[in-house]
């Protein structure tokens, strides 16, 4: 057998002509290589969760948001605790033909699986829809830094609002101005004594906001629920997991409206009449022999001739160039303020 490539370079560690062919013997100085988890194991007679059967918590009653609490936080809940969880939940379900659900209707007309569609929901769920991540580590970071400077929460509140103020996972927006879903969410944890210090951090950021920002604002569903869900002990990650799952649900109902009401659209089978089109009129097509007369190169010579091309092609949809610049990643975002 020749050699191959450099596999014969004298600094390699072995030879590798000489190498185990078939079974090797399992090394035994070190540990093999096993999936481990503590969340959770199934045998022939039960599945246990954090050390709880779960055939014996549903049939003594506990049920789906008391679940959550024990795979996430491995403790069983107290029943304020899984009403205000239920509460989230069943808020955070539906909020009509959102472009979650829009997804899913659309990927269900090509008669794709209902998990296709509920996959596809998920994906769109984004950080303009839910930035439940970015939002509690956020939230953290200017916490612990009250703690470690010896500030107070007012102050880092403050300094949370001038640096993030135009930040898409802030938690105080323009969205609620006449809805009282966010503030109820917060009065109903304040009743059930599931209030804590993010529920009041959250107070003072809104406070914070409302007085550096040119326009009414006030607690969207954001800072809603991601300071409760934070106050019940969810991690942001988990937070984000728990309500994005939730809303499957939603897509999951209409896709089944989707297949039981609308008929299936086959590839190529939809029209769009030029009533819908307002780009150019129509014009024929130039021979190969013409094309001399109509091509164009996009090659400018002076800044003069850019700006007036970049101008002419910010007057087009559909070409990117209309986009001033794309949505930040919170995540991202968060990572910049930390480096200051």
């Amino acid at each position: 057998m020749g050699v191959i490539g450099n596999l014969d370079d004298p600094r390699l560690n072995y030879d590798y002509s000489k190498r185990e062919r078939g079974t090797v013997p399992q090394d035994k100085t070190r540990a093999p290589f096993q999936w481990v988890s503590e969340v959770a194991y199934k045998n022939v007679h039960s599945i246990v969760t954090r050390g709880y059967d779960t055939t014996e918590l549903v049939e003594q009653g506990y049920g789906l948001a008391d679940i959550i609490f024990i795979d996430f936080q491995a403790r069983i809940p107290l029943i304020e605790e899984t009403q205000m969880l239920n509460y989230v939940m069943i808020l955070s379900l539906d909020d009509g033909l959102s472009s979650p659900a829009e997804i899913a209707r659309i990927t269900g007309s090509s008669t794709t699986l209902l998990t296709q569609a509920c996959g596809a929901s998920i994906l769109a769920f984004g950080h303009s829809y839910g930035a439940f991540d970015a939002f509690g580590k956020m939230l953290d970071k200017y916490l612990a830094m009250a703690e470690k400077e010896g500030k107070s929460t007012a102050e880092v509140a403050e300094l949370l609002a001038r640096e993030n103020l135009d930040a898409v996972h802030l938690g105080v927006s323009d969205l609620m101005l006449r809805d009282p879903a966010a503030k109820r969410t917060l009065a109903r944890a304040e009743k059930l004594g599931v209030d804590g210090k993010y529920i009041a951090f959250m107070k003072e950021i809104v406070a914070a906001v409302q007085k550096l920002s040119d326009k009414p604002v006030d607690l969207d569903l954001l800072g809603a629920i991601g300071a409760t869900m934070m106050d019940l002990e969810f991690s942001p990650d988990a937070t984000w997991i728990i309500l994005a799952i939730t809303r499957a649900f939603d897509a999951g109902a209409h896709w089944c409206e989707e297949v039981e009401r609308e008929p299936q659209r086959r590839f190529g089978e939809d029209l769009t009449p030029k009533e819908d089109y307002d780009g150019p009129e129509d014009r024929s097509v130039p021979s190969l022999e013409e094309r001399k007369k109509f091509a164009s190169a996009v090659e400018y010579k002076t800044p003069e001739e850019w700006k007036k091309g970049f101008e002419e092609k910010q007057n087009m949809y559909g070409t990117g160039w209309r986009i001033i610049e794309d949505i930040v990643d919170p995540l991202d975002y968060l990572k910049k303020q930390e480096k200051k």
